[in-house]
């Protein structure tokens, strides 16, 4: 089981955002908007990157900010195994964009909650997509 978040799979180039909110899809799952892209891996290996954001215009005081994202990261830590593990069998990369929504800041477990349904969201969408192009 993957049990860190390295550097790597953080999405940090420009191009790399900007491809993502242009050709990615996205859905609504309380307290994130997800926006996802499904990319072939070619001769590079798997990856599931993932791009956090937290408005200033929501929370005003940065350790508001920082601890949302704290929170979120370590739940998606736990929560990737199930997106990893299509990756692999597929051998795809998938970049996701988890925008916080929420005017408050959630539990760890109800972080833990809603981020677990967002990445079963993932798969499942994953999964459509697959059928419908069989």
């Amino acid at each position: 089981m993957i049990e860190d978040f390295p550097k790597y799979e953080h999405i940090c180039k420009e191009n790399d955002i900007q491809s993502l909110f242009a050709k990615g899809a996205g859905f609504s799952c309380y307290p994130y908007r997800v926006v996802y892209l499904f990319k072939p891996v070619g001769d590079k290996p798997v990856t599931c990157r993932l791009l956090l954001s937290v408005s200033k215009k929501r929370f005003h005081h940065a350790f508001k900010r920082n601890r949302v994202k704290r929170l979120i990261r370590e739940s998606w830590r736990k929560n990737k195994q199930a997106l990893y593990e299509i990756c692999e069998r597929d051998t795809i990369s998938v970049d996701v964009a988890l925008v916080y929504n929420a005017t408050v800041i959630h539990s760890y477990e109800e972080m833990y909650r809603k981020t677990a349904k967002a990445v079963h969201e993932l798969v499942n969408r994953y999964e459509k997509e697959i059928q419908a192009t069989h």
